[in-house]
């Protein structure tokens, strides 16, 4: 089996083309946010810190990320040939398995960085210096690599069934697996193991992190300075809770419960949803963003 299916939204012949709109507009959007907060954080002096540094990285991975599945999506819909070789269908996957495990560490060093500034205020520059700041990003994104290449191949070493057609949007792995002949208890012991490694883990440590962070600033003695801690907070815990919420759902839930339409629905927010917003809640919630924004467009 050389070629397999994509089906997507097959079932909607209907709104084919209005996908096709709608989708392409997103990618735009998300180029256009993502793209806007990688370039101020490294053209604007203001916001050369260790907090828009790993902002500045989560927006390149986001980017990378989404071109990894919508071009893809947008030529399925766009001239209805939904193949894909095995080679194109399994590259697919491994980049989506690193670049979602970067952007669950980025997600936890974003939250470590918070909990030291808040928590450790005069430690600060000391521990994230710009040499400690590069050793994080760079782990975040090396880190995943040898587990996901590995799981990626034990999933194609696996023999396919008669069946080509994968009832979802992109190569992830629950859909991939259900073509697979025989024995796949292997496969699915290494998603539960990488998924421990990658979300959970990350996951835990974002709320270590946060529970240490709420605790320091309920003894704040102002209420300003508990806004204030609070609010520099709140945009990245609502990207947390949008990825990690879905993400943890996906890789999660019992076998018995998985459903192909709500695997795609979530898998949308995981993958569209949270790159969309990204840009929009940091630089809405974000005074130092919307500074920069306004000194780049005058």
């Amino acid at each position: 089996m050389d070629r397999i299916v994509l089906w997507g939204f097959a079932d909607v012949p209907q709104l084919q083309w209005f996908l096709f709109g709608l989708f392409f507009v997103i990618y735009m959007i998300i180029l256009l946010g993502n793209g806007t907060i990688l370039v101020i954080t490294k053209v604007e002096p203001a916001l050369h810190t260790p907090m828009y540094f790993f902002l500045g990285n989560f927006s390149f991975v986001e980017i990378c990320y989404v071109s990894v599945t919508l071009p893809r999506m947008l030529m399925n819909l766009g001239t209805q040939r939904r193949t894909i070789s095995l080679v194109a269908c399994a590259t697919q996957m491994c980049c989506v398995l690193v670049l979602g495990a970067a952007e669950c560490f980025l997600l936890a060093v974003m939250a470590y960085d918070r909990y030291v500034v808040i928590c450790n205020p005069l430690q600060y520059p000391l521990v994230m210096t710009h040499k400690v700041c590069l050793q994080l990003v760079a782990a975040s994104w090396i880190s995943g690599i040898p587990v996901q290449v590995g799981q990626t191949f034990q999933v194609f070493s696996l023999p396919f069934c008669a069946s080509r057609v994968i009832n979802h949007f992109f190569c992830d792995i629950p859909p991939v697996l259900k073509l697979a002949c025989g024995e796949t208890f292997t496969s699915e012991l290494m998603i539960f193991v990488a998924a421990v490694l990658f979300v959970s883990a990350p996951f835990l440590l974002i709320l270590i992190s946060y529970s240490k962070i709420i605790s320091t600033v309920l003894k704040l003695p102002s209420a300003t300075s508990r806004a204030k801690a609070f609010s520099t907070c709140s945009s990245h815990l609502t990207v947390v809770l949008l990825f990690f919420g879905s993400a943890i759902i996906t890789y999660f839930r019992p076998e018995a419960s998985y459903s192909a339409e709500t695997d795609k629905v979530l898998s949308l927010f995981y993958t569209i949803v949270t790159p969309t917003f990204n840009p929009i809640i940091y630089s809405l919630r974000n005074k130092d963003v919307i500074i920069a924004l306004k000194k780049i467009i005058i």
